[in-house]
């Protein structure tokens, strides 16, 4: 059966005059936010105080697009008789947002988690220039960093939470020997005193 001439046009009209019934769902952006889901990728933080200048992100990245400069510092020795050990310093972090791919590798490579996903994602510039964003940006984006979600109630418990909790209450324990030992001490005291004429 050939088709009635005109029913394609009469389907289209059908559709434009159903969408035009229907609630706009624009959202107006620069007043209204959008909401952004949980793991969202949009710029990546910087913990400088984790950083040990290991270079692995920078070495890992495909696009070369994270730049670290360093020197080394000599530490003077904890204990005495002991060496000096010598330390790298950052002095430049910096990562040009116009070459990253946003793959997350140099996230994931960190050994020491100096680098977080930030959903924050109004970072645009007139000049491609300005998208290298050196560490005080970077630094400030760490603060944007969502809280990791919550463990799975049936899951185990990690081991350094583990370790911590056995090692808090190992020192409440010997605070509390001490402090009973302390009280006992006294009241010994208070009968020597109590007890000579």
């Amino acid at each position: 059966m050939p088709p009635i001439p005109g029913s394609g046009l009469a389907k289209g009209l059908a559709v434009t005059l159903r969408t035009m019934t229907k609630k706009t769902v624009t959202a107006q952006y620069p007043d209204t936010q959008p909401e952004l889901p949980p793991r969202s990728r949009g710029v990546i933080g910087l913990f400088e105080e984790n950083c040990t200048v290991c270079m692995l992100c920078a070495r890992e990245c495909p696009d070369w697009c994270i730049y670290i400069d360093s020197h080394k510092e000599t530490v003077p020795p904890a204990a005495p008789g002991g060496r000096e050990r010598s330390r790298n310093v950052l002095d430049r972090f910096a990562i040009d947002f116009s070459l990253c791919m946003y793959c997350g590798i140099c996230i994931e490579v960190c050994p020491f988690d100096a680098l977080f996903w930030s959903p924050e994602f109004e970072y645009a510039e007139t000049d491609i220039h300005e998208l290298t964003h050196e560490r005080d940006k970077l630094r400030e984006w760490m603060w944007t960093v969502p809280e990791p979600p919550a463990l799975d109630p049936g899951a185990e418990e990690p081991k350094e939470i583990a370790a911590a909790r056995k090692t808090a209450e190992k020192l409440a324990s010997q605070q509390a020997q001490e402090a009973q030992q302390t009280q006992q001490a006294q009241q010994a005291r208070q009968n020597e005193e109590g007890g000579t004429p």
